[in-house]
């Protein structure tokens, strides 16, 4: 069973981070501008971090020729992605959770820049029973 007190402390510093960018920027950006000075906080911080990561599915242990590209890895364990939307929807959401179900990663956080007050979203994967869980510990499906 996942730690989510654990895995909410892991996040904490990266959250921060997004906040900085929002708090700087402001709304009404493109993604690209945010992903960006999400690059420059988190080096600023010391947070270790990967800029869009390229991986292969594997089936069977088999590494597919079908490539995906996430937003950010950061610390080696937590997904990123970042939207400049009018609404988070089930699509992006399934992207995030796709990524963090394939790579097995513990963490997963989705966040809008776009509205007048950002939406940021935390998800949790327990690799154990293979769930996808809110910040409060329910499951996502």
């Amino acid at each position: 069973m996942v730690d989510l007190e654990c895995l909410k402390a892991h996040v904490f510093d990266v959250v921060g981070a997004l906040r900085a960018v929002r708090d700087e920027l402001g709304p009404g950006l493109n993604e690209y501008c945010y992903q960006e000075g999400f690059a420059i906080e988190l080096e600023r911080m010391g947070i270790p971090f990967e800029r869009e990561r390229t991986f292969h599915p594997t089936y069977k242990g088999v590494a597919m020729s079908a490539a995906y590209r996430l937003d950010f890895l950061c610390k080696g364990d937590i997904v990123v992605e970042c939207k400049a939307v009018p609404e988070l929807n089930a699509t992006l959401r399934a992207q995030l959770f796709n990524y963090m179900r394939l790579l097995k990663t513990p963490c997963g956080i989705i966040v809008n820049f776009y509205p007048k007050f950002y939406k940021l979203e935390r998800y949790f994967f327990d690799s154990e029973t293979r769930e996808l869980l809110t910040v409060e510990g329910n499951p996502m499906w």
